[in-house]
Formats: C-alpha cells, sequence, structure tokens
C-alpha cells in the first residue's frame, strides 16, 4: 500500500500542534485542505486515525505509528531545504582548491583554517600542485580554484586570474647568518655559503637562474633540495644556506624568528599571486565565499607585508 508522504506530514503536525486549524497553520495550508488529506488518509488505511471525543486530538495506535513516520518526513524535508539553502549561501558544501606548496602551507593554510571557523558546515580539500597541474585539474573540473603565482604571459585562454598579492622574491637565511654582519653585501658573497634549491617545477627554480645570471654565475653550491616549507625553514635555521623565498612567505614566519631576509636585492619575476578559475566553468557558491575569504585576507595583510618590506635595508 502506498501513501501519500504529503498526508501523512499533515497528521504528524497536526497531532503535534493539538488540532486541525494549528496544524494547517504550522505547515502554511488551510484548515478545510488538511480535513480533505486527512479524510483521505483515513480512507486510503481504512482505521481511523483519531480517538473520537478527544480534545486536544489524540491518535490512535496506528495514527501514532503514521505520524511518527510523518515527523520523519518533515525533519528530512526540513534538512533538505536547509541544505539547499546553505549550498546557494556557500555556507555548506565543498571547496577544492589547490595550490603551490610553499604559499598554500605558509598562508593559504591558515587562512582555511579561519575560515572553517566561520563556516564550519564548509568542507575544504587541499591539493598541492603547480601551474601546469593545476590548469589541467581546472579543465577537468578536479579543483574549483587554484591559488598560484602567475606572470601575464603564463595565462592562456580560457582562464582568469584575480590578482591578490603582488610578487616579491627575497634571498632568506637564518637571523644570525654572517653574511649579516656585512656592512655591504657584494654579489661573490652569496655564492660562499651553500643554497637550498625549490621543489622541482616551482616557479622559484627559474627565479634562482635569474639570480645566478645577475651575478654572474652558472651554478650554486647546492646541499639541500626536494624539501617541504618546514624542511626548507629547518635547515636554513640549523646551517648557513640561503635559499630564495617569496618574501610574503619570510614575512609569514616572522613570529619563529627563524629565518629573516637577507638585505640583497635580486632580480624581481613579473607574477603576482592570485586566484585562478575556469572561464566559464562551474561556480560553487561555498568555493565563491572561500575566493572571497582569501581576497579579503591578502587585502588586509598586503599593508602589513608593505610595510615590513620598507622596513629592510636593501642593498645595505
Amino acid at each position: 500500500m502506498k501513501l501519500n508522504e504529503r498526508h501523512l506530514m499533515q497528521l504528524a503536525a497536526v497531532l503535534d500542534a493539538g488540532g486541525v486549524s494549528e496544524g494547517a497553520a504550522m505547515l502554511g495550508l488551510t484548515q478545510p485542505a488538511v480535513s480533505r488529506s486527512l479524510a483521505m488518509l483515513e480512507a486510503r488505511v481504512g482505521e481511523p486515525l483519531f480517538l473520537k471525543g478527544r480534545r486536544p486530538l489524540q491518535p490512535t495506535p496506528l495514527g501514532f505509528q503514521l505520524a511518527a513516520q510523518g515527523r520523519t518526513i518533515i525533519t528530512a524535508s526540513r534538512k533538505a531545504s536547509d541544505a539547499v539553502q546553505g549550498f546557494m549561501k556557500g555556507t555548506k558544501g565543498v571547496v577544492r582548491v589547490g595550490g603551490v606548496p610553499f604559499f598554500m602551507d605558509a598562508m593559504i593554510s591558515r587562512m582555511i583554517g579561519e575560515f572553517q571557523k566561520l563556516e564550519p558546515e564548509v568542507t575544504v580539500q587541499q591539493s598541492y600542485m603547480n601551474l601546469p597541474e593545476m590548469v589541467a585539474a581546472l579543465e577537468s573540473n578536479q579543483i574549483d580554484l587554484g591559488i598560484v603565482p602567475i606572470g601575464v604571459l603564463d595565462l592562456g585562454p580560457g582562464f582568469e586570474f584575480t590578482e591578490i598579492l603582488p610578487g616579491r622574491n627575497v634571498v632568506a637565511c637564518r637571523p644570525d647568518h654572517p653574511l649579516l654582519r656585512n656592512r655591504r653585501l657584494r654579489a661573490h658573497d652569496l655564492t660562499s655559503f651553500p643554497w637550498v634549491a625549490p621543489l622541482p617545477g616551482s616557479p622559484l627554480m627559474s627565479d634562482l637562474q635569474m639570480i645566478l645570471m645577475s651575478i654572474g654565475m652558472s651554478d650554486l653550491n647546492v646541499r639541500y633540495s626536494g624539501g617541504s616549507l618546514m624542511s626548507v625553514i629547518n635547515f636554513l635555521a640549523e646551517t648557513d644556506a640561503l635559499a630564495v623565498l617569496p618574501f610574503s612567505v619570510v614575512f609569514a614566519q616572522r613570529k619563529e624568528n627563524r629565518v629573516t631576509v637577507l638585505p640583497y636585492e635580486i632580480p624581481q619575476p613579473s607574477r603576482s599571486l592570485g586566484i585562478l578559475r575556469r572561464v566559464g566553468g562551474p561556480r560553487s557558491p561555498a568555493a565563491e565565499r572561500f575566493a572571497g575569504h582569501v581576497t579579503t585576507a591578502f587585502e588586509n595583510l598586503k599593508h602589513i607585508i608593505k610595510r615590513h618590506e620598507n622596513a629592510v635595508i636593501w642593498g645595505r
């Protein structure tokens, strides 16, 4: 026997409210409409649903069981409505974000934590990837957005890029590095110490090559490579090694005081950190809300980062 789910919902509402008029008001229906539905339900099951002469209305044993099922349907319907509203507002759902490792570890992961505090019902799925993998993942709809440093010439058709932070690289070292005692740094000073090589595929690798060209060298004394951001920070803190890092990454580590900026001017890439999306691709409201959170967070950070950058006495 198939029963009309709406009739079960109305039965539950009438019993919970204590009367037909009250139950109808709870559901936003008219009293005659609900009365007709209950009469149809009773006719369908062939048994009375209410005890006669009882006020407020009291169910028969069968009415009690059917009302319980009606409450389950009401609860499921409300949860479904909440899910739809939450999805449309971006307060529920899944955000799939890809990003370059150093920026994700140094800055974006913290912003993900802040976002999760604001939107606890949104799940963020993060993946490490560089630009080529990110483009492929966006084209195949495996991620909603990417956070990547990119140059103007790197952006192909079919993608849109929203800048969130201008690019700026620095040479990083431990706070008590011997070179920090030099009154004036020269190019050959950089060749006297070991270096950390960026991760394979990282745009920092080409930046390191630019530094080599600027100081007239073909090679550097690389003594560590392939490490995560935390590994690189630990290596720098324990050795006299140098590494090229985004200034914002070093800035993000300022409270730990384990790495600092070597005030030597190096060639700067024509790149900016930003959010990469596919033009015309599906737009998840939760992903758009997350992108807005990241954009706002960097807008607030830009001025602080710039002040720290201006505080460095470059080329001393």
